[in-house]
């Protein structure tokens, strides 16, 4: 089993910075992708950003030059540094890993940005 545990979010004003982490436990394999997905109000679950264990990223329009997701060598642990936020960025952000087939995901962490 895996389990995913998120720290940080919170409340930040716009134009500032937040630094989501995510670790994980358990059975964790060599190859997998760890990410972060968020969730708005009365909105779908959305990619933010993802990272492959070759390293690889992908992040979504929106985000893109101001956040910047990484992962530690053990590639058990990922992080989003998320700078220049908007209130558009306000939402919960969920940690994901996927690895052989099955998504494993967190409970979520909020992230509130006020104009």
């Amino acid at each position: 089993q895996v389990q995913l545990v998120e720290f940080g979010g919170g409340l930040v004003q716009a134009g500032g910075s937040l630094r989501l982490s995510c670790a994980a436990s358990g059975s964790i394999f060599r190859l997998n992708s760890m990410g972060w997905y968020r969730q708005a109000p009365g909105k779908q679950r959305e990619l933010v950003a993802i990272i492959t264990s070759d390293g690889s990223t992908n992040y979504a329009g929106s985000v893109q030059g101001r956040f910047t997701i990484s992962r530690d060598s053990a590639k058990i642990s990922v992080i989003l540094q998320m700078n220049s936020l908007k209130p558009e960025d306000t939402a919960v952000y969920y940690c994901k890993l996927f690895q052989l087939g099955t998504d494993y995901w967190g409970q979520g962490t909020q992230v509130t940005v006020s104009s």
